[in-house]
């Protein structure tokens, strides 16, 4: 049978045609440049990076974990720097660990999402921050949406605090959220501690 549009028989037409659907199919799923290893070469673009796993990592999950409790007490035991990436901050527990910490001596610093701190009302930055812990607010994205605490990167010590889980009320007692604290992984700390060294440089200090 011949195909009255493209003048050829039907069984040719069609596998002209599945010939090019797969052709297209396969270079959909190529990986981006970057992956697999790869130096990405867009601007401001690096590949994902892979460490080896190390140290011990403790899990916690809200409902029914006291993720709160957990991180107020990993603050409890920093001996040297704590720097945190918040988006929203409500959590007294938290916020008074930090508090805490910077009155101790700990080089205590947190980045905060701009908008959320005059859209929530109970907002604690604004405490933290007449308590004496430097408040920076990070503007430079849509949402500086980061939940991020890292303790004394570049020590035996060293943690990194992150996961779903907000620093607030809502994510500890209405949310399903959850928390991962890694300790003893000092390569992935210092990663961390980059990329918040890197929010640092464009925020600007909070009033």
């Amino acid at each position: 049978m011949i195909s009255p549009v493209l003048g050829m028989p039907v069984s040719r037409c069609l596998a002209s045609c599945l010939a090019i659907l797969f052709t297209a199919s396969a270079a959909a799923f190529q990986p981006a440049a970057g992956y697999e290893g790869q130096h990405d070469s867009r601007p401001g673009r690096t590949a994902p990076v892979t460490l080896p796993a190390t140290g011990t990592v403790q899990a916690a999950f809200t409902p029914g974990d006291d993720i709160g409790k957990l991180i107020a007490d990993a603050i409890d035991a920093a001996q040297h720097q704590v720097l945190v990436q918040a988006f929203s901050f409500t959590h007294r527990k938290i916020a008074d660990a930090l508090i805490a910490a910077g009155r101790r001596g700990v080089d205590v610093k947190v980045i905060s999402d701009k908008d959320q701190i005059h859209r929530i009302q109970t907002s604690l930055i604004s405490k933290m921050a007449a308590d004496g812990v430097p408040v920076f607010t990070d503007s430079a994205h849509d949402s500086a949406h980061n939940k991020v605490i890292v303790i004394d990167a570049g020590s035996p010590g060293a943690t990194l605090i992150t996961g779903s889980f907000n620093f607030t009320h809502a994510a500890q007692y209405k949310n399903a959220e959850n928390v991962l604290v890694i300790k003893g992984n000092t390569a992935l700390t210092d990663l961390y501690r980059k990329n918040w060294q890197h929010h640092y440089e464009h925020s600007r200090p909070y009033r």
